[in-house]
């Protein structure tokens, strides 16, 4: 028995808990599970997999007996797999309609492979569907604005469509979009079929999503079609994250958990993306739905293998040839550092990461004018120069906490932009910069822009305890203005979106107020006082600028983070001072310390101040002068004080520097928003569409 038990330990290993097919048949139709045990004779199989199988039994029935193996067969209408051997995994005899579960043991490949056509079979008939599969989102959108936008893009972009009828599907594309009339030209891209009969079905597959719209033909001559623009679009939400084709030459090697007589399987990599990969491989690789296979080796030209995890979620046929789609980790961080830096490759080929364009990106950032935006010159950032590059050399190998994108050409870098994980749930998205003028190479209208934000945050976006983005945005540049203030305005209402200006102040360390405490008593908060500041907070602030900025009770330490980044031998620091008076608590000021050269204006050394009293405000300039104290001690020179009140009476006493003409936000937004404003960076950046004369 204790060898049995081992081999259905083994059997469990190898599958998830949710893994094969399963099946919505009437046992007259479908397969049936038929056991020895007396009082079971035949029962309705519901999932089905090789290392496991689930089924209605009769009503009445006993349930088989948990102390021994069982022997058992499958029928398919007359079709007989077996005997195969099996151990109760769950039953509940207190409910008559309740299934059972039987964990499948030895199993030869023969018998697997009997299993699996039964499956593929019905999987085919649409008799049985995989276990694992989710179920697709679907909005439909009905704004004539938000409608015409979309299909702009989908033009500009030259994004392929679908057009489904009955029984075919052919390949179209909306070559011309007239703004004048209002109508979309659609090419046919098989010349060989013709139009049919309207009205048509078209899909078009924009950066993760689906789009769908019925419309009825104005015209149609040859290939062309002439189409209204619809009244309705469907919109279906692929996927989490985006795939796109595998770099060619990457290849997976892989043994089969359950029958490793089949050898060494290696198989060509189809698509990639942060949390998946699909391989080309054949019937034979006898994988299913739920089956896990670690490690995975993957290979490319010339590079070191990389090692993952994976469990099967899809097998079917593409092309007509059979692939399987994997849900993928890395198996450790040298592992992550590697498929990160393939898969952030393959879906925005024209980026990089700058550890190895360090030197023309400062460049970049002198000649954007990047370091004039709060009004400080190119000498003032000459001294964060070495710990910048130091720490973007680190920064490569921990993606878990670091992305810098660039954008090369044949001039250096044409633009940037960077992310960093300073709190437990969010990336601050910071340091965008493109250079003036353009590239030799022709480049269609957005497109740099479009790729550093796509790579960038796809980046955060295969974090998986990411739930918000961080940043703070300078309203009075244009594109900051037209992107992302005007997405956020538009989602503030419902929580997931936050624009709240916020003052971006210098404090010297030493240039203290040279002004007396004035009875106030100084020192690090206790616990009660944090609670207090907490409920505050709590109280004056939106939850997700608690959430995002870890200044909830839980979190207020930055406990989590701040281990994160000791371990990979980086500065992350949270400190709380208090002020008292007579005992009392009166105000607060949160100190953040960051690893230097993260940031080039020093957002994460920054510190906020709170009232917890009527009279918490006469306390600021005592509280920042124990804050120089504290950020010197550090090491610092200065630091920066992120001003969320209107009180300007004590920005003199205090000696606070800002650039009055420079009118910063906070802007946060929500992880479930992010593939819709990636769309919305897409569409926003590919210019104007002007109407042009055209001749046939």
């Amino acid at each position: 028995m204790s060898g049995d038990l081992e081999t259905s330990a083994g059997a469990a290993l190898a599958a998830g808990t949710y893994s094969g097919y399963s099946l919505h048949t009437p046992s007259e139709q479908g397969i049936n599970l038929i056991l020895s045990q007396p009082g079971i004779s035949c029962s309705r199989v519901t999932r089905l997999s090789p290392t496991a199988v689930w089924a209605l039994p009769e009503p009445g029935a006993e349930p088989p007996p948990r102390d021994r193996v069982l022997q058992l067969l499958l029928d398919d209408n007359g079709r007989t797999i077996g005997p195969l051997r099996g151990e109760l995994l769950w039953s509940d005899p207190r409910r008559y309609d309740a299934p059972i579960g039987l964990q499948l043991v030895d199993v030869t490949v023969e018998q697997g492979r009997q299993i699996l056509s039964v499956l593929d079979a019905a999987a085919r008939a649409g008799r049985a569907i995989p276990a694992v599969s989710p179920q697709p989102i679907e909005e439909a959108l009905v704004d004539p604005e938000r409608i015409r936008s979309i299909l702009k893009s989908v033009c500009v972009m030259k994004h392929e469509g679908l057009l489904r009828q009955l029984g075919r599907t052919l390949r179209v594309s909306l070559e011309y979009f007239d703004v004048a009339s209002s109508r979309l030209h659609w090419r046919l891209e098989e010349p060989e079929s013709a139009w049919g009969v309207a009205p048509y079905d078209i899909e078009v597959v924009v950066y993760n999503s689906a789009y769908r719209m019925r419309v009825p033909a104005i015209e149609t001559r040859g290939g062309r079609m002439v189409t209204p623009i619809p009244r309705r679009l469907w919109k279906v939400r692929h996927r989490w994250h985006r795939r796109v084709p595998a770099p060619e030459g990457v290849r997976a090697r892989f043994h089969h958990p359950l029958w490793g007589e089949l050898g060494s399987l290696e198989r060509e990599a189809v698509d990639v993306s942060f949390n998946g990969l699909c391989l080309r491989g054949s019937a034979e690789d006898l994988v299913f739905p739920g089956l896990l296979l670690q490690p995975i080796e993957l290979w490319g030209d010339g590079d070191e293998p990389i090692l993952l995890r994976g469990e099967v979620r899809f097998v079917g046929d593409k092309d007509g040839q059979r692939v399987f789609g994997l849900q993928v980790t890395p198996c450790t961080p040298l592992d992550e550092s590697r498929w990160v830096r393939l898969v952030s490759l393959a879906l925005c080929p024209s980026t990089r990461g700058g550890e190895a364009l360090l030197e023309p990106l400062w460049e970049l950032f002198v000649d954007s004018g990047y370091f004039n935006l709060a009004g400080k010159t190119t000498a003032h950032f000459e001294a964060l120069r070495s710990s910048f590059l130091e720490t973007s050399h680190c920064a490569a190998h921990l993606p878990r906490l670091f992305c810098q994108t660039v954008w090369p050409s044949e001039r250096g870098v044409e633009a940037t932009l960077s992310s960093v994980r300073p709190y437990r749930h969010s990336w601050l998205v910071h340091q965008l910069a493109k250079r003036p003028g353009k590239p030799a190479q022709e480049v269609p209208p957005g497109q740099i822009l479009r790729d550093i934000h796509v790579r960038t945050l796809e980046h955060a976006q295969s974090d998986p305890d990411f739930r918000w983005l961080v940043a703070y945005v300078e309203s009075t540049v244009p594109l900051i203005e037209r992107v992302h203030m005007v997405y956020a305005q538009a989602h503030a209402a419902s929580g997931e979106a936050l624009l709240m200006p916020v003052r971006l102040m210098d404090v010297n360390c030493d240039e203290p107020s040279g002004l007396p405490p004035r009875g106030f008593e100084l020192g690090p908060a206790r616990f009660e006082e944090k609670a207090l500041l907490a409920e505050e907070i709590a109280r004056t602030r939106p939850a997700c600028y608690v959430d995002a900025l870890d200044l909830s009770r839980e979190r207020l330490e930055l406990r989590d983070t701040a281990a994160a980044w000791r371990a990979a031998g980086l500065e992350r620091e949270r400190h709380i001072l208090v002020a008292r008076r007579n005992g009392v608590p009166v105000a607060a000021i949160i100190l953040e310390l960051g690893q230097p050269g993260t940031n080039l204006f020093r957002l994460l050394d920054a510190a906020r101040l709170f009232p917890l009293a009527l009279e918490g405000p006469d306390a600021y300039v005592a509280l920042l002068d124990e804050a120089r104290a504290w950020y010197a001690r550090r090491g610092r020179t200065s630091f920066v004080l992120l001003r969320e009140d209107g009180d300007d009476g004590y920005a003199a006493a205090a000696r606070l520097h800002d650039e009055p003409a420079a009118k910063p936000c906070l802007w946060l937004l929500s992880a479930r928003l992010l593939p819709e404003f990636l769309e919305y960076v897409s569409e926003a950046t590919v210019g104007r569409l002007t109407p042009t004369v055209r001749t046939a």
